[in-house]
């Protein structure tokens, strides 16, 4: 494989120059499946994102009036730049984050599609002229740039999530500062070095590396920043969100999950086994789209449950990097508390652990693919996201009953049916409060369907064609006396 090091930034980019803290200070990056230090990043605060901002809002102007093929120029040689280099990206993303080589490679292959996507997307920003109702008139709604995004993304996707915002900013001709997850910020800042070699203008994209405290409360604070984009917790975007009053910024917050998972008796059981793997395990199942509640009719529950702890006992756990290895670490020893601590209060309210249910073998954060039964609504999992490696399963009887369970959370991002039945498919997407809906499907992302949820799980959308209009200003002009 290609050298991931030479992407490897140990510097934030701050209006095209590469820069540690003022402080002097520095974060340990950590690989999550060995303990080892893989480097350093520059302890950034406030004074840094200022400068990241300015940098940003003296870039806009000239960015934005750039001729819109140049914006898609740039867009398609940054989709090539991710491809070219996609064996030391995916590497350099499993190294810190702890995936699967072959999740990772996915990754990096995905937020490519978001760049090619948006660059398209680009071109179909178009306004409308509306009829007038007093002659001599014409109006016109037309569509431009919001201005300065800033931009917080996760460990868990650190190079996709970014990409989902950053792609359709600079296709709407936004400069952005953006602050990556100080667990994993190699995968951010590897897209300022992305984008300077492609040749982004200095200033255009800026990455800060540092306190999340001190960087969003710098970004919330500038009147320039005109969007705020968040990827995270309920909490978290609940506090920006308010934050975002005192400049009136247009926000897009992608927030926590609790997705339902519900298998009909007339599903094919084999495709729905296979679907909730993908659902549950994927990444560890620190996801926010992840089964989080795994509702099967009461006909098949028994045989469904033999086939999902099958296949779970099948996964192999490891370091992500090792062939064959479909399982790798939770992200530190938080994250293993927290599993540990939903795990113990489901088999307290009655839970019986059929398959894993342990710290693996292998020590540090790695943790037992584990499956339960019994799982009831007054267990702390059906409410709470679990982010880690543990499937509950519920029996339910009727479709109604189950609808009823499956909204019963403050969330509203995803949810999965597994069904036959095309009339029971339509009902669900009634019946189901969620922005996402997969019917016979355990993995629902693409760049051409708008990604978000309703509910506590955020505001706006990424991908799709809405996803650029959150990027976006509408403006209207009348034009008289013609």
């Amino acid at each position: 494989m290609a050298d991931w090091q030479i992407w490897k930034k140990e510097a934030a980019c701050v209006g095209g120059a590469w820069i540690g803290a003022d402080s002097g200070e520095s974060i340990e990056v950590t690989n999550p499946a060995t303990g080892e230090v893989i480097g350093t990043i520059p302890n950034c605060g406030d004074a840094e994102t200022i400068r990241a901002i300015d940098a940003a809002q003296a870039a806009f102007a000239g960015f934005s009036a750039m001729p819109l093929m140049e914006r898609v120029g740039l867009l398609w040689k940054l989709h090539d730049a991710l491809m070219d280099n996609q064996d030391a990206l995916a590497e350099m993303l499993t190294i810190e984050m702890g995936k699967p080589l072959a999740e990772a490679m996915g990754e990096i292959a995905i937020g490519a599609q978001y760049v090619r996507w948006f660059a398209e997307e680009a071109r179909r920003a178009k306004g409308e002229i509306v009829p007038a109702g007093v002659n001599g008139r014409r109006i016109l709604v037309t569509k431009h740039p919001v201005g300065v995004v800033g931009m917080i993304t996760p460990w868990n996707f650190p190079s996709s999530m970014l990409a989902r915002k950053i792609a359709p900013a600079l296709a709407a001709g936004c400069p952005v500062v953006a602050k990556p997850a100080t667990a994993t910020p190699y995968s951010g800042l590897a897209w300022a070095a992305l984008a300077e070699d492609v040749g982004y203008p200095a200033g255009v994209v800026n990455v800060v590396t540092g306190s999340a405290r001190k960087i969003a409360g710098a970004m919330m604070a500038a009147p320039e920043v005109r969007k705020i984009t968040f990827t995270g917790s309920t909490e978290v975007g609940k506090e920006l969100i308010r934050k975002s009053a005192d400049t009136v910024k247009k926000v897009s917050m992608e927030l926590g999950g609790n997705a339902p998972f519900i298998v009909f008796d007339d599903a094919d059981l084999d495709r729905a086994v296979e679907g909730a793997m993908i659902a549950k395990f994927r990444n560890s199942g620190q996801t926010c789209v992840c089964a989080n509640r795994i509702y099967v009719q009461a006909g098949i529950h028994d045989a469904f449950v033999e086939k999902l702890v099958a296949a779970t006992q099948a996964l192999r756990v490891g370091d992500g990097r090792e062939a064959g290895v479909t399982q790798g670490p939770l992200i530190d020893i938080d994250a293993v508390g927290t599993v540990e601590e939903l795990l113990d209060d489901a088999k307290g309210k009655g839970a019986s652990v059929v398959c894993g249910g342990s710290r693996h073998s292998l020590g540090g954060t790695f943790f037992e693919p584990t499956v339960v039964t019994g799982a009831t609504q007054n267990m702390a999992l059906a409410k709470e996201e679990i982010f880690g490696p543990l499937a509950p399963v519920f029996k339910f009887d009727t479709e109604e009953e189950v609808i009823s369970m499956a909204n019963d959370t403050v969330f509203g991002l995803a949810s999965y049916a597994y069904t036959s039945d095309l009339g029971r498919a339509f009902r669900l997407n009634e019946g189901l409060r969620f922005g996402m809906i997969g019917i016979n499907s355990g993995l629902i992302t693409t760049v051409e369907a708008p990604f978000g949820g309703v509910k506590e799980s955020g505001l706006g959308k990424e991908g799709g064609s809405q996803g650029l209009e959150d990027y976006l200003e509408t403006k209207y002009v009348c034009i008289d006396g013609i």
